[in-house]
């Protein structure tokens, strides 16, 4: 009987180890991930392949591999890398290592290998291997010169840095006779404008390399070069006059224009070039809030204008309330750029307000307009629904996923390889491995069904990030509840109606924020869910009598809620309750708002429109929206933006208390 038994409890106590094998496995195959990833940031290729075994089999093989080869690219032969990839079909790894290796041979100028390779790259998400790609296309006839030269200028303009790809493949056109040199000047001017002379340099160069050395000289003093005297008679003058005249703009707008109404410019420049030039100084004034933006831009023809130059003026317009230029000012604009929402409300704003040819006319138009755009799930949609009449409703979510589609969504690789990627840790590779399994992998990403069960992945997990973009990407119907998830909803409920403040408020900015994720920290040091900022935290504790807080409570979601909330509450207080000030207090400082309500008192959408930071007028117009919807989720009424929005914005009146100065 002792003897049954003993053998009994050997035979429980070995299936329990056979059955912990898979586990110990993967605890030491996970483990040597972690110091693969270590060694990665090292540079340390022997190492990671010291370890490759370990990971044989485990889901993020195709990443450890990816780390082993991408240290090795510049000197690997091709036959490896081949295997490599091969080792991590259909991974994310697989086509990032395949953009890689594709900048490499670009640079080479191994084009055999090249061309090879570059249908297999699945993303094509590379402006520079685009623009190599586009330049074989010309050359081997695949593509009329003429229409490869005009997508590669589209593509190196958009460029914000210098880059290669782009740069190579534009001096291979014009060398070709298919580019023009004003592309080169195009691209100068641009880099110019936004204070990167280098980028401007490189483009210049490419033209003529004793070029770069002379506008080296211009960023540095564009004054003392337009006053030079020999500058009216050195080459290339007015393309590089209208560089400095450019940079110039950038610290004193009204300099630069006295210097374009000098009669040594007027007679040199073109017209095109005088036209870019007061474009740049009306984009800064307007930026600026001053009345005289639309005399500057009033010096220039809309169709020299680029598309940056024709969303100032067009925003000058609607500050000054002038309907007709607004109209004409969109009416210049690109075609895409017109049908792009913010363009199509204000095309609708501007013919109702007009009211021509006649009232019922342009109201109908004015309607049809803001139809084509109205919606539930975005800012100006949701302006136009207010402009219609109609307050925001949440339809009926779609069905839920079957149990099928959530196996299916379960076994599906790159999920997998996602998941354990979450699990480790690994969070940047994780949304990567997850993005492109639901948006790239397959032409158009998954379908909605199969976008649906896996965001119904990523909720489950309380992986919210990946939960709302995936949802958002559904083409019919809308699961709010994913989009608009309510995470630690006692934590944010409790310390938002503590100190007054909507919850729908605090849910809007944190999904702006972090997407919900803990330990979220942005490249500045923001933390936590509410990203909330180490000295403002410090204070903020000081003011609300936060004892014992020290600086790593800051990730805490309790006090990190605790923190963001009470600091949004004195944001809201200072600026007079009004939301859309405090949202552009919380994400630019309190005092670039203070400065921006001066001047006169304008509708709140135009004060909104007019926010001189593209970052934070898209993050005040995101967390209205997101404020709006999640109002309508907590209370499950109807809903208005304009209760949010409110009605103008303006100077604070002069009989006003002093605020604190906020951090």
């Amino acid at each position: 009987m002792n003897r049954t038994r003993w053998i009994r409890a050997f035979l429980v106590i070995m299936a329990a180890l056979t059955m912990a094998m898979p586990a110990l496995a993967q605890t030491t195959a996970e483990s040597a991930l972690l110091e693969m990833r270590e060694a990665f940031g090292r540079r340390q290729p022997e190492r990671i392949g010291a370890l490759l075994s370990q990971v044989r089999g485990h889901p993020l093989e195709p990443l450890a591999l990816y780390w082993h080869m991408r240290l090795q690219l510049e000197t690997a032969a091709p036959e490896d890398i081949r295997a490599t990839l091969e080792r991590m079909a259909g991974s994310y790894w697989e086509d990032r290592l395949r953009n890689d290796w594709l900048r490499v041979l670009g640079k080479r100028g191994d084009w055999a290998r090249f061309e090879a390779e570059r249908p297999l790259f699945r993303m094509d998400d590379d402006r520079q291997v685009q623009c190599w790609g586009l330049m074989l296309d010309a050359r081997a006839g695949r593509l009329p010169a003429t229409e490869a030269a005009e997508e590669v200028r589209q593509l190196w303009l958009a460029q914000p840095d210098a880059d290669e790809g782009c740069a190579a493949a534009a001096r291979a056109l014009r060398d070709d006779g298919h580019l023009g040199p004003e592309a080169f000047w195009q691209r100068a001017r641009l880099a110019m404008e936004v204070g990167k002379p280098q980028v401007a340099a490189q483009a210049v160069s490419l033209l003529d390399e004793d070029w770069a050395h002379q506008l080296e000289a211009i960023a540095r003093d564009p004054a003392r070069f337009l006053d030079g005297k020999l500058t009216a008679i050195r080459p290339r003058t007015q393309e590089m006059v209208t560089l400095a005249i450019i940079r110039l703009a950038g610290s004193d707008p009204e300099a630069a224009a006295q210097h374009l109404e000098r009669t040594r410019w007027k007679a040199q420049l073109t017209e095109e070039e005088r036209s870019w030039v007061w474009g740049v100084i009306g984009r800064r004034a307007a930026q600026h809030r001053r009345d005289d933006a639309l005399a500057f831009f009033a010096h220039a023809k809309d169709h020299f204008l680029p598309p940056l130059h024709l969303s100032w003026k067009a925003r000058a317009a609607l500050r000054a309330a002038n309907w007709p230029l607004l109209l004409d000012t969109i009416d210049a604009m690109p075609e895409r750029m017109r049908e792009q929402p913010v363009w199509v409300y204000w095309t609708a704003h501007a013919i109702r307000a007009q009211g021509r040819p006649d009232r019922a006319s342009a109201e109908a138009l004015a309607r049809s307009w803001y139809a084509s755009i109205a919606s539930p799930h975005s800012y100006y949609g949701q302006l136009a629904l207010d402009a219609l009449g109609r307050p925001v409703t949440l339809p009926p979510a779609p069905a839920r996923p079957s149990a099928a589609e959530l196996r299916a969504a379960r076994a599906n690789p790159g999920l997998q390889r996602a998941l354990a990627a979450f699990r480790l840790g690994l969070r940047s590779e994780a949304a990567r491995e997850w993005h492109y399994t639901v948006a790239l992998h397959t032409p158009g990403g998954m379908n909605d069904r199969e976008l649906l069960a896996a965001a119904t992945l990523a909720c489950e997990r309380a992986i919210w990030d990946r939960c709302i973009n995936t949802s958002q990407r559904t083409r019919e119907g809308a699961d709010h509840a994913q989009r608009y998830p309510t995470p630690h909803r006692d934590t944010v409920v409790r310390h938002a109606r503590a100190i007054g403040l909507d919850p729908a408020y605090v849910y809007g900015l944190i999904r702006q924020e972090s997407r919900f994720v803990v330990d979220a920290r942005s490249g500045v040091g923001a933390s936590g869910l509410m990203q909330i900022m180490p000295a403002t935290a410090r204070w903020t504790a000081r003011k609300i009598g936060l004892s014992g807080y020290r600086p790593e409570s800051i990730t805490d979601h309790d006090t990190n809620v605790r923190l963001g909330t009470a600091y949004l509450k004195f944001a809201l207080d200072a600026f007079d309750g009004s939301l859309p000030l405090a949202a552009a207090a919380y994400n630019a400082g309190p005092g670039r708002p203070r400065a921006w309500r001066d001047g006169p008192e304008l509708p709140a959408e135009v004060w909104v429109e007019g926010i001189p930071f593209d970052e934070t007028r898209d993050y005040v117009q995101q967390v209205l929206a997101n404020t709006t919807v999640y109002a309508a989720l907590l209370t499950g009424q109807p809903q208005r933006l304009r209760d949010r929005l409110g009605s103008t914005i303006g100077p604070r009146p002069l009989n006003a208390a002093a605020d604190e100065e906020l951090p």
